[in-house]
């Protein structure tokens, strides 16, 4: 999963460089992967939107939209968090 996270990154930074709206269908296209392996999962989709609001002056709405971007990553680890301390307890009980 690193290595499609790195694909994504790079992605994104490429288009931005050159002036193309981040979307997500354009992102699979320049890594090389399926969409719908993007939608599947809320981290890949999290980056793409953060690349996506950056803006390229680094303003107070760029540091903004990065703060949203990090709790949506945050909640996501606390999600699966959770669902694994359910199941460490679940196992433990049986």
């Amino acid at each position: 999963m690193t290595a499609t996270l790195n694909q994504i990154e790079r992605a994104c930074a490429d288009l931005a460089r050159d002036g193309h709206p981040i979307t997500v269908a354009a992102v699979a296209q320049r890594a090389g992967i399926a969409r719908s392996t993007i939608y599947r999962n809320l981290e890949f989709r999290t980056v793409i939107e953060h690349h996506r609001q950056t803006a390229p002056d680094g303003t107070i709405i760029a540091i903004t939209d990065e703060l949203a971007t990090l709790r949506t990553t945050v909640q996501a680890l606390a999600d699966t968090v959770r669902q694994h301390d359910t199941t460490i307890r679940r196992l433990t009980r049986d």
